[in-house]
């Protein structure tokens, strides 16, 4: 069993890597249809596809790259509410910032404040040199946080092969030192 690994924490927020036992609120959050009316992503159907995907998905990430999408556990409930974090795309060469949580926490400034230390966490401890965001465009709140904390919009594309088009977001670590020195 892994055990408890925090990245990041905040005033009502720790961000950790996930852990097995994480399967039952990571099954509640990707099984919620509201939740992924902006993802493209599979609704899971089962708790065993749960631990399938913290294994096969987020522990890879976490070994292979030293980061990936991580449990977001919300303090004043002490509950797991979804994921946020980092995750390398291989076949573009980037690194996406993604967040996800229960829809009973969207509007409450959650989204902005982890992401907002993600990036942080990102250029000054990962020292990476860039970082992306894909959103689809009628997904407004998305695109609102990743636009609030420093990204800027490059184009709207295609994504992993598909037919539907995303909006692009981007910031460069030059332009991440530039705006937080002023």
């Amino acid at each position: 069993m892994k055990s408890e690994k925090i990245i990041i924490e905040t005033e009502r927020l720790i961000v950790r890597e996930f852990v097995l036992d994480d399967y039952k609120d990571v099954y509640e959050f990707n099984s919620n249809v509201e939740l992924h009316q902006f993802t493209g992503d599979e609704i899971i159907a089962s708790e065993e596809r749960a631990k399938e995907i913290i294994q096969d998905i987020w522990f890879q990430d976490y070994e292979n790259y030293g980061y990936g999408r991580w449990a977001v556990l919300y303090k004043p409930k002490d509950k797991v509410i979804g994921f946020a974090g980092l995750k390398f795309l291989p076949e573009i060469n980037e690194t996406d910032i993604g967040f996800r949580f229960l829809p009973e926490y969207w509007g409450k400034g959650i989204a902005s404040e982890v992401a907002k230390e993600i990036i942080k966490f990102g250029f000054e401890n990962l020292n990476l040199n860039r970082i992306i965001g894909i959103a689809m465009p009628q997904n407004i709140g998305s695109c609102k946080v990743l636009e609030k904390i420093g990204l800027t919009f490059l184009k709207l594309d295609t994504y992993d092969h598909g037919s539907e088009f995303y909006n692009w977001y981007a910031l460069d670590k030059v332009t991440y030192e530039d705006k937080k020195g002023k």
